[in-house]
């Protein structure tokens, strides 16, 4: 049987940060392969990687939501005879509101994409990412390290993802396997329009941009880094809830509003 070859695998690339994270992962030599449900999108970005004089990219168009998605995708990239050297976990989204206002179902579904399928996708490939000393980048949030009211579900998958990628960082570092947290503050992106929430949410000295973002956390990536956070004061805004007391920490959270 021919040997399957490696690709850096990333989710939720067709837009955003994962789509930028593409760009900075093949500029430095990576070949990809890219996934999200739209697939125009992802096909787009792939003939933008490949007219840089890069390989084109693989492109599986699968929606990540769906409870079979990990086992189609797993399929899919035997099937085309390559396995991944690095997992790059970046889909997921948010939604805005009080948490018993919003929709159960819908609530439930980013808990699956945000947490669910990140443990399922950093634990299914770990056995080929091991073998070839590659690693995990999964992107988390400034919003992983305080509560969130009116964002209350997505604050606590992102504070999942935070702490699932420091242990693992853990874990598996005397494995020569990097793990990291990739956690940037706000990134204007269609993610505030999925979570419909108003442009000028958040104060303009946390913002940065997609791109930005993607060329600090690849380079935090390959040097080992466990936590990446972009910007000063969004380093900031996640060391204060270590030495603040929780209740203003809650008064922060809600009053940046």
């Amino acid at each position: 049987m021919p040997a399957l070859q490696p690709v850096t695998l990333i989710t939720g690339a067709s837009a955003g940060i994962g789509a930028a994270l593409a760009r900075v992962f093949a500029r430095n030599g990576h070949e990809l392969a890219l996934v999200a449900r739209r697939e125009a999108q992802l096909a787009s970005l792939a003939d933008e990687i490949a007219a840089t004089s890069r390989p084109r990219p693989h492109i599986v168009p699968i929606d990540l939501g769906l409870p079979s998605a990990a086992d189609r995708l797993a399929e899919e990239l035997r099937g085309r005879g390559i396995e991944p050297d690095i997992v790059v976990n970046n889909a997921g989204f948010g939604l805005m509101g009080p948490a018993a206002a919003l929709d159960r179902t819908e609530q439930l579904a980013m808990i699956d994409l945000n947490v669910r399928l990140v443990t399922d996708l950093s634990l299914r490939f770990l056995d080929s990412v091991q073998r070839r000393r590659g690693g995990i980048l999964n992107t988390g949030s400034v919003a992983g390290f305080m509560p969130g009211p009116d964002l209350a579900v997505y604050h606590a998958t992102k504070a999942y993802v935070v702490s699932f990628s420091e242990a693992l960082h853990w874990e598996l570092k005397s494995k020569g396997v990097r793990v990291t947290a990739l956690c940037p503050g706000p990134v204007e992106t269609e993610f505030q329009a999925r979570a419909k929430m108003p442009l000028d949410y958040f104060p303009t000295l946390l913002k940065r941009s997609a791109a930005r973002v993607a060329e600090e956390g690849y380079a935090g990536f390959m040097r080992g880094r466990r936590l990446i956070v972009p910007g000063v004061a969004n380093k900031i805004a996640t060391f204060l809830p270590r030495i603040v007391p929780r209740a203003l920490t809650l008064r922060f959270a809600r009053g940046r509003q």
